[in-house]
């Protein structure tokens, strides 16, 4: 019989540690060579870490939402061959009875085992059980049990126990009972149903859920913003769009106001080019794009995942439509690739019908700016003459105010209003 230490790998470049999100196996579970032992997080993407022989799991290494360096012990798998590899380390043999120490521990001599056995423990008395607030009164005529104690408080406090719903043994009335009865208040109706929930869950934050708090952790720490809230008219664009979507052809996808938005980016990031930017605060260095990659906040089951569509500046409409269709149904069911959710140089979010009238989104650092459209509702407005409904929505749009001024941020979330108010110039411009 040998063994084999399985070791985190190489995960990808510059990575020094992992985060171990999932385990796949646990200890004397049999394996396959291939087989997916663990699943392993980084800034990057989720990777799985294969079995490299077939083997019994004897021992791991970490428990899930442990950080791991590369080249450290994961697995101690028992192998049918000769080989055996170092022993895993004695850092980790605490967390687990089954590792090397527990192997090799000699038996305890025979005084030890009788000391080994658990003393008995003094019996907690169980905890007094919630009043039944909600059970009914009692039948006339019928006796209520209660200790000569509890008759003799109920008399002081003017309270009628047939009133008094019993929790003790056979329906007998507690201290307990005249307490609930006395906050309850006289004459309250029994409400049934209702009882105080005491229980706490702990939800340790590991994984996608730990990357999204360390994110917005340092973007609250390190960015400066500045939000700007802007009102859009939508009544020419929502007219457009449905003309187009009801002209239905297999080659178009369904357009959203999504890929409108995106067309406008474009041309107001033309006239105002430090927004699409990283910015380097520990080099002091702003790197400024050509290319317009925008990073399309979407929910999922794991969590909030920004894909991204690539060059914008190169595509139309319906490009822009299929690309995002394509991307936000990627993310929601893992597919999507590491290069598919990194290089944004801008970011939008939406919520939707959600969306409530305004929000204050948060910077996806190192970029400078974010996009939020907020929900779509028809609104009076004053056209010179009268109210007249129109369908109105809201932008809220959060800039790194380190290198956007005010100023700045403004013309170009003016210019995107203009380009959505006036949809033919984004075809014009396009």
């Amino acid at each position: 019989m040998g063994e084999r230490i399985v070791k985190l790998p190489d995960v990808g470049e510059g990575i020094a540690e992992a985060e171990l999100v999932e385990w796949h196996v646990k200890v004397g579970d049999l394996v396959r060579e291939d087989t997916v032992l663990a699943a392993v997080m980084t800034d990057k993407a989720t990777v799985e870490i294969p079995s490299p022989v077939d083997g019994e799991v004897a021992w791991i290494g970490a428990e899930v939402g442990d950080k791991v360096a590369v080249g450290a012990p994961l697995v101690r798998l028992k192998t049918a061959g000769g080989d055996t590899d170092a022993p895993a380390p004695e850092a980790k043999e605490e967390k687990d009875e089954t590792g090397p120490a527990a192997d090799e521990a000699p038996p305890p001599a025979a005084p030890a085992a009788a000391t080994a056995e658990p003393k008995p423990q003094p019996q907690r008395a169980p905890a007094p059980r919630a009043p039944a607030i909600g059970a009914a009164p009692r039948p006339p005529g019928e006796k209520p049990l209660a200790s000569p104690a509890v008759r003799h408080r109920a008399r002081e406090a003017g309270i009628d126990l047939r009133q008094v719903p019993g929790t003790g043994p056979a329906g007998r009335i507690t201290h307990e009972d005249i307490d609930a009865f006395l906050r309850q208040g006289p004459g309250a109706a029994p409400r049934p149903g209702l009882a105080p929930d005491d229980t706490v869950e702990e939800i340790k934050v590991i994984g996608l859920r730990r990357r999204i708090a360390e994110r917005m952790e340092q973007a609250h720490a390190r960015i400066v913003p500045i939000t700007y809230v802007e009102e859009v008219d939508v009544t020419a664009l929502e007219e457009l769009r449905t003309r187009l979507n009801a002209d239905k052809r297999i080659d178009r996808p369904r357009l959203t106001l999504l890929p409108f938005l995106m067309r406008a980016m474009v041309t107001a990031i033309r006239e105002q080019p430090m927004i699409n930017a990283h910015f380097d605060d520990e080099a002091g260095v702003v790197r400024r794009f050509g290319g317009v990659h925008i990073g399309i906040a979407t929910q999922t089951d794991a969590g909030l995942l920004v894909p991204v569509v690539r060059h914008v500046e190169t595509l139309d409409i319906w490009d822009c439509a299929a690309a995002v269709a394509r991307l936000s149904e990627a993310a929601r069911n893992g597919t999507a690739t590491r290069e598919e959710l990194t290089g944004s140089t801008i970011t939008v979010t939406s919520l939707g019908a959600l969306g409530g009238i305004a929000s204050t989104p948060v910077i996806n650092r190192p970029e400078v700016a974010i996009v939020g459209v907020n929900r779509m509702a028809v609104r009076p407005l004053w056209d010179g003459r009268e109210f007249v409904p129109r369908q109105v929505m809201n932008l809220s749009s959060s800039f790194d105010h380190r290198i956007v001024d005010g100023w700045n941020a403004a013309v170009f979330v003016q210019r995107i209003k203009a380009l959505l108010e006036t949809p033919a110039l984004i075809f014009m411009e396009g």
